[in-house]
Formats: structure tokens, C-alpha cells, sequence
């Protein structure tokens, strides 16, 4: 009986223990990895987390204005030109006399206005900065393709001071340029 005791005291303690046989893989192999890891993550956030909300701040305003080109193209829903068609759509007139568009840009509304009124000339007012013979030549060249070349004509002016007599238009168009214009100071 003391055998048995010691037996099944024996095969008890040897049950409980477990051998340690080891792994091929060192702990330092895993830990050393963890740790550089660790520190990198802390590294990325501390010196890369700015750099990727730099990005952002350039890459947002780089979305939003793809975006808002490709609608205002023919291809997107053509906004530009519907914009236009409203301005054109809503102006009140008899479409005899003389029409300006200031801020003409490639002249599509002074185009359009000339198109619309065939008894009508029109002027197209833009500041164009210095590349004014390019744009101007851009300008006549739409006008010509559409055919109003003869009852259009292109000025270079700043929208803040245009160099019009008083009472020398029946009609004064502009569309989408006032926020353009940088050189008038706030009073």
C-alpha cells in the first residue's frame, strides 16, 4: 500500500509538470520585431501623421476642384454653359443697342448674347493679365466660328474700373468673375 501511495503520489506530481523542451523560434525573434514595430508606429504618428494631414489638405481642395471642373464640362453636366443659358434665359431686353459682359473670359455669354440678338452688338470686357493678345485672339476666334465675329468686340479692362461712359450700354451681363477680381481694396 505504501507503494501504491507512492505511486500515485509519484504518477500525481509527474502528471501536474510539464517539460520544457524549448522552441526553435527565440522569444527575442518575436519581441525585438514587436518592439521596433512599436516604435516606428510611435514614430509614424509623431512625424508621418502631419505629413499625411498636409497631404490631405492639398489632396481634398485637388478632389473638390477635379470634380467641380469635370461638372462644369460638357462631358459633366455642362453647369457652366446651363449657367449661362439661365443668364441669358432671364435677361430682360429688346436686343436692340449695345450689350457688355464683364468678365468675359473666352467670351461664351457675349457670344451668346450676339447669337440671341441679331440686331445687337456686343463688347466683351475681361483684364485677361498678360496674356491679354493670346485671349483677346481666343475671343475673336470663337466669334468668328460662331459666326457674330462682326457685332463683337473685346476690351481689356479691370471689372473694378471700367472704362465706360455712363448710360453707353442698354444691357450689362456678367457671370461668374466678380470673385475673381483682386484688384479693388475693401473700404
Amino acid at each position: 500500500m505504501i507503494l501504491l501511495s507512492m505511486s500515485i503520489g509519484t504518477l500525481t506530481k509527474h502528471q501536474t509538470e510539464q517539460p520544457i523542451y524549448g522552441n526553435g523560434v527565440s522569444a527575442k525573434l518575436i519581441y525585438i520585431p514587436a518592439a521596433l514595430t512599436l516604435a516606428f508606429l510611435v514614430l509614424s504618428i509623431l512625424f508621418v501623421l502631419p505629413i499625411l494631414i498636409i497631404s490631405a489638405l492639398f489632396f481634398l481642395p485637388f478632389v473638390y476642384f477635379a470634380y467641380a471642373r469635370y461638372r462644369f464640362s460638357p462631358a459633366g453636366g455642362n453647369i457652366q454653359a446651363r449657367i449661362q443659358g439661365l443668364v441669358l434665359s432671364y435677361l430682360e431686353w429688346d436686343g436692340e443697342g449695345k450689350a457688355v459682359d464683364i468678365g468675359c473670359g473666352n467670351a461664351p455669354l457675349t457670344i451668346g448674347i450676339a447669337k440671341k440678338y441679331p440686331k445687337a452688338k456686343a463688347v466683351g470686357i475681361d483684364n485677361w493679365g498678360g496674356a491679354w493678345e493670346y485671349s483677346k485672339g481666343v475671343c475673336e476666334r470663337n466669334a468668328e466660328i460662331e459666326g457674330v465675329r462682326e457685332r463683337v468686340t473685346f476690351k481689356k479692362a479691370s471689372a473694378s474700373a471700367l472704362p465706360l461712359d455712363d448710360e453707353a450700354f442698354d444691357v450689362a451681363v456678367s457671370n461668374l468673375v466678380f470673385h475673381e477680381v483682386r484688384d479693388t481694396r475693401s473700404v
